[in-house]
């Protein structure tokens, strides 16, 4: 799997030819989830039917029985994880932040992600 870098702004990394890529590591299948994380349902113009259903399922107080099950759909989703080893996901409402921490073993190895949603 060839995935491209993003920088610290997330943006795409350019001008360091394969430096700029990663390929064939547990990071490629890392960065694909925590994008796929972001992208919000009907976000991307090629398909509405794409993307995390933030408003619905995992954001707000009627979803806690929703909102794990989503994001672990998601992950699981995403080309090259094979599995998720460990999940946990915490809310602070004084940031208003959600953070699901998510140890996954992908077809290269095993890497951790933790997003602030």
């Amino acid at each position: 799997m060839r995935y491209r870098k993003l920088d610290a702004n997330g943006d795409y990394s350019f001008g360091n030819q394969q430096a700029d890529f990663y390929r064939d590591t547990p990071e490629a299948p890392a960065q694909a989830v925590s994008t796929r994380l972001k992208l919000d349902q009907g976000e991307w113009f090629l398909d509405k039917t794409e993307g995390m259903p933030w408003d619905t399922q995992v954001l707000g107080e009627r979803t806690v029985a929703t909102r794990d099950s989503a994001v672990q759909r998601r992950v699981l989703g995403t080309q090259g994880v094979t599995q998720i080893d460990s999940y946990v996901s915490t809310t602070d409402p004084e940031t208003r932040t959600f953070t699901p921490t998510v140890e996954i073993t992908t077809v290269y190895g095993q890497t951790t992600i933790s997003e602030n949603l």
